[in-house]
């Protein structure tokens, strides 16, 4: 396939940045779309030009680290999948490419296609922790019962990679998604109980101090998650919250 790339190109985070065509040829169906991109890279390190930056580390679909923008949609137009999983059987010879990076007041541009989502690491540290002994006289998890259902929705929930596709898609750029998912792994298991009201109240607190947008229930960010976790997270979290503030 041959196919017209029109790539986000911004020097640094104080730079204005714009839309820069390119042109890849060769490209095989079976290629992933962060193949396609290092193909286009060597073209451009062959001609003495500055590679296109973008995110990238497993190429598994597991670290949430490639996330893209793709003609207006997180990750692409497949689903259930990150961009490093999306092949460019989804594209057709002669196609036009849009390349963004992820937007979001929260999610400030570095370089190109790299945005810094290190906001949702300061949400994490505000409350995704359990007291829990690592002195070497651990307990067993097997010794602690847990209703199969719970444990299941528990591990539904942490699936969740952080790759910040809820909050590229939502209009209000919400991370209720990414926010309620960690509050839910811990808060369906019994571990979690210590910390579960300072955890809540923490981690909306830090999720608003980022500036991060309020939840509308739009439900595009369900759709367009790589790992399809469900919208019932914000239902429990916003009952943890009200829970929480009461107490």
């Amino acid at each position: 396939m041959k196919l017209n790339l029109k790539i986000w190109r911004q020097e640094n985070a104080k730079a204005t940045g714009k839309l820069v065509d390119y042109q890849v040829d060769h490209i095989e169906p079976d290629m992933s779309f962060l193949e396609m991109l290092d193909i286009l890279n060597d073209q451009l390190i062959e001609k003495g030009s500055d590679t296109v930056a973008f995110d990238h580390d497993c190429r598994e679909g597991i670290c949430g680290m490639c996330s893209l923008f793709i003609n207006g949609e997180a990750h692409g137009p497949d689903r259930l999948v990150t961009t490093c999983q999306l092949h460019m059987r989804k594209f057709k010879d002669g196609d036009t490419i849009y390349i963004e990076p992820f937007r979001a007041k929260a999610f400030p541009v570095i370089k190109d296609l790299v945005v810094d989502r290190s906001s949702f690491d300061r949400v994490q540290q505000a409350g995704g922790f359990i007291s829990v002994n690592t002195s070497g006289n651990t307990i067993d998890a097997n010794t602690i019962p847990i209703e199969k259902h719970d444990a299941d929705r528990a591990f539904d929930a942490a699936t969740c990679i952080g790759c910040g596709a809820c909050v590229a898609t939502c209009k209000n750029s919400s991370a209720m998604l990414f926010v309620s998912a960690k509050v839910s792994q811990f808060a369906l298991l019994p571990q979690g109980k210590v910390e579960a009201t300072d955890r809540v109240l923490n981690m909306v607190a830090q999720m608003d101090a980022e500036g991060f947008g309020n939840c509308t229930n739009t439900g595009a960010c369900e759709v367009e998650c790589p790992k399809g976790i469900s919208l019932e997270n914000i239902a429990r979290m916003n009952r943890e919250y009200l829970s929480a503030s009461l107490k």
